[in-house]
């Protein structure tokens, strides 16, 4: 070969590497561009997630909400925002007050116990009974099956007194009222299934609807109000003209049909 042929070859592989490097040059930077981007995109959705789980966080929680929703008032109520539950003949002379948390186990064994006693009473007109409910268990335990099963009450008030008091029943009963710390009574098909046990509301689609829709959330949180403010300490507890309705032990809420029988006919005479 020439020499001026192997310096025109030399020349000619210069430019093929010259020109190679340009295009890997090019490849690196399109690469590291690709990169950033990619990069930058994890970033963006990296912040974008915690945007969301802030702004979710922050905003209120069903019952907070609830809170500041138009109250609806159940019907066969009376008082400040309907919290005013009274059963009975008009003309019976004194009245029980009854304060209960539907979560509470203590609750349950009173209503199995003493519940169908206080009905019959009530229906004879030997005296009136009135309801005040609480929710503080969701607090102490966590949850929401309280405040739930209160709105469900008011649902089944919305029907009538007495699918009040059977559904009550059928709340607190043997076959449906769960363990204290089974927050069972916050689903609302749950509620549903112990209605369908009670002729008034067994397939009532307006009962429903307002459970479903939670109809009466904020007067469950009313209701939940009452009890916070009075003077009772604790569930069941039994009281008439201000005075409180104990067992023998002289403090806790009567916890037998005797102890109960006994404990009434004293503040009825009184």
């Amino acid at each position: 070969m020439s020499k001026r042929n192997s310096q025109a070859a030399k020349q000619a592989a210069r430019e093929r590497l010259r020109v190679e490097r340009e295009r890997q040059a090019k490849r690196d930077k399109v690469k590291r561009q690709l990169i950033v981007a990619g990069s930058l995109v994890g970033v963006l959705a990296i912040a974008g997630g915690i945007s969301y789980a802030v702004v979710q966080g922050n905003k209120p929680d069903h019952w907070e909400a609830a809170a500041d929703e138009k109250l609806v008032k159940p019907a066969n109520t009376s008082g400040e925002n309907g919290t005013t539950v009274v059963i009975g003949k008009s003309d019976a002379k004194k009245t029980l007050e009854l304060y209960e948390d539907p979560r509470c186990p203590v609750c349950a064994t009173f209503e199995q116990t003493v519940g169908k006693t206080i009905e019959k009473d009530v229906e004879d007109g030997k005296y009136k009974i009135r309801f005040v409910g609480a929710s503080f268990l969701d607090r102490n335990l966590t949850g929401e099956g309280s405040k739930n099963a209160l709105s469900a009450l008011g649902a089944a008030l919305n029907v009538g007194p007495e699918a009040f008091l059977a559904y009550k029943s059928a709340l607190y009963s043997a076959e449906f009222h769960p363990e204290e710390t089974d927050d069972k009574f916050k689903d609302d098909s749950y509620l549903i299934k112990i209605a369908n046990s009670v002729d008034a509301l067994k397939g009532n689609k307006e009962f429903q609807t307002a459970v479903k829709d939670g109809t009466y959330d904020k007067w469950a949180l009313e209701m939940s109000e009452v009890f916070d403010k009075s003077e009772a300490q604790g569930t069941p507890t039994l009281m008439m003209d201000g005075e409180k309705l104990t067992g023998s032990d002289g403090q806790n809420a009567p916890m037998t049909v005797a102890e109960f029988t006994t404990a009434l006919d004293k503040a009825l005479k009184a």
